[in-house]
C-alpha cells in the first residue's frame, strides 16, 4: 500500500475564516447587503435577519468599526432612516471569507467520499 503524502502544517487552519464575519449574525447582515448593492435600510435588515433593534445595532457597530459597512443616517418625510451598505472592502474580505468555506467543504468530500470497500472499520 503507498503511503499518502504528508499534509503540510496548518493545512487545515483556515486562517482566513475571519472571525469579524464568522459570527452567524453578522454573516447573515453581510450576505443581505451583498445581495443588495445599493443597500438596506436597518427595519429591512432586522427583518431579514431575524434580530433585535439592540442586537442589529450591536453587530453593525463592529461591522462598521472593522470597515466591513457604511451607515448613513438621513430623514424621508421627517422620518429618520438608516441605510447600511457593505463598503468595497467588505465586499472583498467576505469574498475571501467564502473561498475559505468553499475550501473546507472541498476538503469534507474528499474525505466523505472515499468508496466503502476503501474505508478501515475500526474494531468494535
Amino acid at each position: 500500500m503507498a503511503n499518502k503524502p504528508k499534509s503540510p502544517d496548518g493545512r487545515f487552519a483556515y486562517e482566513g475564516l475571519d472571525r469579524v464575519i464568522h459570527e452567524k449574525a453578522r454573516l447573515g447582515l453581510l450576505t443581505s447587503l451583498i445581495t443588495h448593492p445599493k443597500g438596506l435600510l436597518f427595519g429591512d435588515l432586522k427583518q431579514l435577519c431575524d434580530l433585535t433593534d439592540g442586537n442589529l445595532s450591536r453587530h453593525l457597530q463592529v461591522l462598521e468599526q472593522d470597515g466591513l459597512v457604511k451607515i448613513v443616517k438621513s430623514f424621508e418625510k421627517n422620518r429618520p432612516q438608516t441605510r447600511c451598505q457593505i463598503t468595497a472592502e467588505g465586499r472583498k474580505r467576505y469574498m475571501r471569507y467564502l473561498n475559505v468555506l468553499e475550501q473546507i467543504v472541498r476538503d469534507a468530500a474528499g474525505t466523505t467520499r472515499a468508496p466503502a470497500a476503501n474505508r478501515k472499520l475500526s474494531p468494535a
